[in-house]
């Protein structure tokens, strides 16, 4: 499994896979599942049926590695119509970037600029924007431009990736902050020399640092958490945790992928749980839908099930 987790993750890195296979009719049948549409209405039509099941949405506009000025500023104008579609419908929806949209490969201050703007549009609408986690090189950019961030916004939450061996000491740094904090196991390609590569090894690293979290949300009652996996024992884990801390049961939001594993999903939501399910949306969605692959390969052969015949 591990091996098929690799070269999942090496696929979506490759180009000409990148080019060639989203033209196929059977991928993109396959993606359907995961992807509501292309388009924003789609994914606005999506959080409005999660709604009526008594779950949220955050909503991301699939695309990285941005390289030209124009186009991450046209990002940032999406991201703000969104935020104004969100609120004329009164959705709890909120927002997920990745800051190479925003133009880091560009210029730090462009990107810096990006983000902030976009900050101060969520803060009118009363709304809220995570930082997405990118591959290790971008790490302490990311980190860096978070807590510039959040000294200025109350409503902007970064993900940490449990597999990489720094995020343990990085989230002592964070901690301080009351931060907003989206835990999840990691799916990009990084060297054995920063991240664990075995199953087990991230289960773990997961449990310890949701531990931590949670922990600290007893002390600090600012901080808030995303528990994103669909690992039902590292979920039961946090209902234990939550439990032993007499934290209440939407002490942690179990943030989970659109169309990976619905039955938990609902069960958890029916159970009092808060529940947000993160929905992408857009033509660029080859390199993402090789890494939620990656990051739970039994969805491969769940796919392979229900496409081929008989």
């Amino acid at each position: 499994m591990a091996l098929l987790r690799r070269s999942l993750i090496r696929a979506s890195e490759s180009r000409w896979l990148s080019q060639a296979l989203p033209r196929t009719r059977l991928a993109r049948k396959a993606v359907a599942r995961f992807l509501p549409g292309e388009e924003p209405e789609d994914a606005l039509r999506a959080a409005e049926r999660l709604a009526r099941l008594g779950m949220s949405a955050v909503l991301t506009h699939l695309g990285e590695n941005i390289s030209d000025r124009r186009e991450a500023e046209a990002v940032r104008g999406h991201y703000a119509s969104l935020l104004e579609r969100v609120a004329a419908r009164r959705l709890d929806a909120q927002l997920s970037v990745k800051l190479t949209q925003l133009g880091l490969d560009v210029d730090r201050d462009l990107c810096r600029h990006n983000l902030l703007d976009l900050l101060q549009r969520a803060a009118d609408h009363g709304n809220f924007v995570w930082i997405d986690m990118e591959g290790s090189a971008y790490t302490d950019r990311t980190l860096e431009l978070y807590r510039e961030a959040r000294a200025s916004h109350g409503h902007v939450g970064v993900c940490v990736q449990a597999y990489l061996y720094r995020t343990a000491p990085d989230l002592e740094t964070l901690l301080p902050l009351s931060p907003s904090i989206r835990l999840v196991k990691g799916a990009y390609a990084e060297p054995p020399h920063r991240a664990y590569r075995k199953k087990r090894d991230v289960d773990a690293s997961f449990a310890r640092l949701l531990h931590r979290l949670l922990e600290a949300k007893a002390a600090d009652l600012r901080l808030r958490i995303g528990v994103g996996t669909h690992d039902e024992r590292l979920i039961s884990r946090a209902l234990e945790e939550m439990r032993a801390l007499r934290l209440e049961p939407g002490a942690a939001e179990f943030q989970m992928l659109y169309g990976i594993r619905r039955d938990v999903q609902q069960r958890l939501a029916q159970q009092g749980c808060a529940v947000r399910v993160l929905i992408s949306y857009g033509r660029a969605w080859y390199p993402w839908f090789m890494r939620r692959l990656a990051e739970r390969p039994a969805n491969l052969l769940f796919i392979l099930r229900n496409l081929l015949p008989g």
